[in-house]
Order: C-alpha cells, then structure tokens, then sequence
C-alpha cells in the first residue's frame, strides 16, 4: 500500500458568524487559506518531509496579515508585538519553540531553529533574541508589523487592565493563532503552531501555542495536533498531548479523540477553540466548538476543503 500524505492548516476560530464578513473579505481569506495549504501539500508531493511542509504552511500565514501571527499580530499593553510559536515532529519527538520574541517575520523559523541548533526546546524572551541575534536574523522594524485594524483594537483597551482575545465575541474580530499538521510520505507526523497573542496583554503573558502538549504535539505512534482558541484552557488541559493520549490509551480513532477534547473536556473548562489533527493513515480531524474556524487540508487521496463556518 502507497503511504498517503495529507496537511490541515488553521487561521483561528472563534466568532465567525456567515453574514458578517463582506464577500470580498471571505474571499481573501479563503484564498490566503488555500495558497498556504498548497504551499505545504506542494512539499509533501515533492517527497519532502512532514516538517518542511507544516513549516512552510505556516511561514505563508505569518506573511499574511489576515491572521494574528507574525506580520499580522496584535498590540500588547505596551504597543509592541510579542509573538510565539512552536513546531514538532513524531519520529524523534523532537520539539522548538520560542516566546516573546519581538521583530521576528517568521517565528516559526526560529522556533525550528531552537529545536535543531540549540540543544533545548523552548527559549523566551531575550534568551531567545539573543539565540536570533547569534543566528543573524534579521529583525524587521515595527512598520512591518503595523496593521490600522489591530491598532484600532488595541486602541479601544490602551490604559485599561481588559485583554482581548482575537476571536472574542465583543466584535466582529476574526483572526486568530495559526497552524499546520501533517503527514509525509514515510509517514512521519509534524505539527507547528503560530501567534502573536492576545490584544493589550500585560505581564509577559504566554498562551498555549508555544507549549508542547497544550497547543502543539506530534507523535508517530498517534497523531500531529494545532490548537487555537483559549489559550489559558488548552494549557490546562494539555489538549493537544490528551488527544494523543485518548488514541493511545484509549485506542480512539483520530476523530473520536479529536472530538472528545474539543467538545467535551475543553468545555467542561470553560474554554472555547478547536483544532486540527492528522494520523499516519492521512485522516484529517477538524473539530472546534466555536461558530467557526479558518480551516483548510488536502490530501493525497483526493481530500481537500477550505472552510470558515461550521458547514
């Protein structure tokens, strides 16, 4: 049997209510969808190994500054952007991730750099500029990262203690942490996950993206899981690593495990998200509890969908 491969990338969930966007502005984010999940499918069909792809998929939407993650994050308290990420593959179970970091394009590039070139797995704030630095990154300036809606969002919360999750319901805000799972020809799993946090946060505060088993976890014996959504929940409840763990333990099938984390355990918490997940059969899940999630994935089997809404 020919070893399927298959990638599933996530823009965020949250609020995101069909009607509310104009037709051009789901136009755009579809298209930004799609162009970075060809980007990493295009990997994989060129025998290119899992974390390329996911790596690749998630450069292209840190470019893209329609999603809170690199060129497009948001404002924290002190007007700056202070961005995570994380990336890991299923046959080592090797892991990088880094933490307020500030000027970085692609996070998600350093975060891979952390796991290969450091000897550790998670670097922060200037630790992991310093690491940068050594590796001669470039650091854009801030007018790369500025964006006229999210400094419009930040300015409704400047000088008040309120924090803001993108997907909140208070607005028609739509953007949200982003990632990529996938599957490659030798069925190897990667995972990466990508954000630029919460709108106004203080005190340094890190959401689950950047931590290996709450936003982001790969295992060949299992599964390659993204999350989005509430962070401080998802940390809580370990929910990428329980996903694994209910198809390890419990022998659910992807879907199952899937579903049970985002629509029973999380929600027992108080938390609201989804994710996305991939086996080393190329099954695809996509589950979240929100009104929808910008979700895309393709396989070698003929799959592939770009969706917003929980159609």
């Amino acid at each position: 049997m020919i070893q399927p491969f298959a990638i599933a990338i996530h823009g965020g969930a949250g609020t995101l209510v069909r009607g509310m966007m104009t037709p051009d502005k789901e136009r755009a984010y579809k298209e930004a969808l799609k162009l970075a999940m060809q980007k990493g499918f295009d990997v994989l069909k060129g025998g290119g190994t899992a974390m390329d792809a996911v790596e690749q998929a998630v450069m292209e939407l840190e470019d893209c500054p329609l999603f809170n993650a690199g060129k497009g994050s948001v404002f924290t308290a002190e007007g700056i952007h202070e961005m995570d990420a994380s990336i890991m593959e299923g046959k080592t179970l090797k892991a990088g991730a880094v933490s307020l970091v500030t000027g970085i394009k692609n996070p998600i590039a350093l975060a891979r750099d952390v796991m290969e070139k450091s000897g550790h797995v998670f670097l922060a704030g200037e630790g992991a500029m310093k690491f940068a630095n050594r590796l001669n990154y470039r650091l854009e300036a801030d007018a790369y990262f500025f964006e006229q809606f999210r400094y419009d969002q930040w300015q409704e919360l400047k000088g008040t203690e309120s924090f803001e999750l993108d997907h909140s319901q208070k607005r028609d805000s739509k953007f949200g942490t982003v990632g990529a799972v996938a599957c490659d020809r030798s069925g190897t799993l990667a995972a990466a996950t990508s954000t630029g946090g919460m709108t106004n946060k203080r005190y340094g505060r890190v959401g689950d993206s950047p931590i290996i088993g709450s936003g982001t976890y790969a295992n060949n014996r299992t599964c390659a899981v993204s999350c989005t959504g509430s962070g401080e929940y998802f940390i809580r409840g370990v929910a990428a690593y329980d996903v694994s763990c209910l198809m390890e333990y419990k022998g659910l099938s992807l879907s199952e495990a899937a579903g049970e984390v985002i629509n029973a355990r999380l929600l027992e918490l108080g938390g609201d998200g989804g994710l996305i997940a991939v086996d080393m059969q190329g099954n695809i899940a996509m589950p979240f509890n929100t009104e929808g999630m910008y979700r895309a994935c393709k396989t070698s089997l003929g799959q592939e969908t770009v969706l917003i809404y929980s159609d």
